[in-house]
């Protein structure tokens, strides 16, 4: 499970990133610095979470062959050319990712309190994530 989201934010990290670099228009340097605060904190995430995998005597799997599959959200090829479609794709990733993580918050219960404060906090700040998102959409 935490190797799932080790991919999810990994992916997270690429689209945010792509956006960051590609976005163009008159809110662009706005857009793209709320894109590059978003994907440095979706790579600590991804770190964070290997690094509990590797606690738990797991294997981090940071195999990029695989990361697409295991991920809960997807890249969004080809990419979208203007800001808003850029804004709701994310806002959309964010909301799946938010869900999955809630459930995953649920299902570790009380089984391992060290985990669940890892989703937790990570939950958190996507969850600001996608209120960033909603702020710059105006909705």
């Amino acid at each position: 499970m935490l190797n799932d989201v080790v991919a999810t934010e990994v992916v997270c990290w690429t689209r945010y990133t792509r956006h960051a670099i590609s976005a163009t228009g008159i809110n662009r340097a706005q857009v793209a610095a709320e894109f590059s605060e978003h994907a440095a904190a979706e790579m600590q995430h991804a770190m964070w979470a290997a690094e509990r995998v590797s606690q738990l005597g797991g294997e981090p799997d940071l195999d990029p062959a695989t990361m697409a599959q295991r991920a809960h959200t997807d890249y969004t090829t080809p990419a979208p050319s203007d800001l808003e479609r850029m804004l709701r794709d994310n806002l959309l990733a964010e909301r799946i990712v938010i869900e999955s993580y809630q459930e995953i918050v649920r299902w570790i219960g009380e089984a391992d309190p060290t985990t669940r404060r890892l989703m937790e906090k990570i939950l958190a700040e996507e969850e600001e994530h996608a209120d960033d998102i909603v702020d710059l959409l105006g909705v």
